[in-house]
């Protein structure tokens, strides 16, 4: 069998260890996500313990913690990708949760706010566990299953995030901040263990030097499918995060019982991400069987027009019910971006085209914030909701127009 048909049988019919390699990458995922979230709760505390004293630079501060990995990994996650391409994706996953092990386990001893920055940078850096298994699970899994099994995994993504605070929460009056730091660098290091020894990767004999060759993307036929992949990546995040730094804000004015503002607005931030944990991996079965397309298409649109009650909610539990109908949207597009990605681009340059798809998902983590925070700082909070509903609106018909028209194109039945 020639090299290019050994591609195209693994693309086809996947990995014998696919459902194995599943369920460690959904496990490990899930625990390093844990893992980077759960400083959220005691964040400006810890920031305080470590000397800042004055309340204004303890926000800051905990901001630029917070922000600095995220800004780190959007830059280095498209290098990552072209390396898993030449040298292995289970070779990314040891690398990121060895560096995770070491980074998040020396942020329970930094001495002052400046190692935690740069702690926060490196985990940034090295990491990239969830987005290394995005590209291993999308490779090793048979072509008529990728979209349920990156739903899967999605949905422990998700869950990560959601569980990470809640954790955050609960340990650090057991076992202090420090030690809950070092805890989760221990729970790292069990998933670099089950990383190396249970998850197997077949690769094909020729793909690292068709990696080193092909280029990344100059080696993609059709690019229009994959430019709107990424823009979708963009929009999901930014119209996610948007809305989070008002929601405290916004469900203070509709609530009378000001003592209750941020247990509900807790709840309305969860609502969205328990919504997208229950729907990823239907919706990923549901693309498997009509196509990726117009689930995207359709998920975009129908999210853009729960953003418009959303601006003219009267109580708490109408934000909460359609913040977790628009979760249940938006929880099939990770899935199909991934799976869509990975059926239009050749095998030796999946990994570095799914890692730009990362980066371009943090570009809109980091920008719906800062474009939510000023557009309802100056013009209102329902400004936000209806300007994100119209780029969502506007995200579906471009998804629509830049659909392969040919019927044996990927994303087609």
């Amino acid at each position: 069998m020639t090299d290019t048909k050994w591609d195209a049988a693994v693309i086809d019919s996947g990995s014998i260890y696919w459902k194995r390699n599943l369920v460690i990458s959904l496990l490990g995922s899930f625990t390093t996500i844990v893992a980077m979230t759960l400083l959220l709760p005691f964040l400006p505390l810890y920031v305080e313990e470590l000397g800042v004293s004055d309340r204004a630079a303890i926000v800051q501060w905990s901001g630029i913690a917070y922000g600095a990995t995220f800004l780190a990994a959007a830059f280095v996650a498209p290098l990552w990708g072209r390396l898993g391409d030449i040298y292995g994706r289970k070779l990314m996953l040891v690398r990121a949760s060895v560096g995770m092990t070491v980074a998040i386990s020396l942020m329970g001893m930094a001495e002052n706010v400046w190692q935690l920055v740069a702690l926060r940078l490196f985990v940034g850096i090295a990491g990239g566990y969830s987005s290394g298994s995005m590209v291993l699970v999308a490779t090793q899994t048979p072509k008529d299953r990728s979209a349920w099994a990156l739903g899967v995994l999605a949905s422990g993504i998700m869950a990560g995030n959601l569980v990470g605070p809640l954790i955050g929460g609960a340990l650090p009056p057991l076992i202090g901040i420090r030690g809950t730091f070092l805890a989760a660098g221990g729970t790292i290091f069990l998933a670099f263990l089950a990383t190396t020894f249970l998850i197997k990767e077949e690769r094909s004999p020729a793909r690292k030097q068709a990696a080193k060759a092909s280029g990344g993307w100059a080696s993609i036929p059709d690019k229009a499918p994959v430019v709107a992949m990424l823009a979708t990546g963009l929009l999901l995040m930014l119209a996610n995060m948007s809305i989070e730094p008002i929601i405290t804000v916004y469900v203070a004015q509709i609530m009378e019982d000001q003592s209750r503002v941020t247990m509900i607005a807790g709840i309305v931030m969860s609502a969205a991400a328990l919504g997208s944990i229950l729907s990823a991996s239907r919706l990923g079965k549901l693309a498997d069987r009509l196509g990726h397309w117009p689930v995207v298409a359709g998920a975009l649109a129908v999210a853009g027009l729960l953003l418009i009650p959303q601006a003219f909610v009267t109580s708490a539990w109408q934000l909460i019910i359609l913040r977790f109908l628009m979760g249940i949207a938006l929880g099939g597009l990770l899935p199909c971006i991934s799976a869509v990605i990975r059926h239009s681009v050749p095998d030796s340059a999946a990994g570095s085209i799914l890692g730009l798809s990362v980066s371009s998902q943090y570009v809109g983590q980091v920008a719906g914030p800062v474009l939510g925070g000023f557009i309802g700082g100056h013009i209102g909070m329902r400004a936000v909701f209806l300007g994100t509903c119209v780029l969502l609106i506007g995200g579906a018909a471009y998804s629509w127009v830049a659909r392969p028209r040919d019927a044996t194109a990927p994303g087609h039945k």
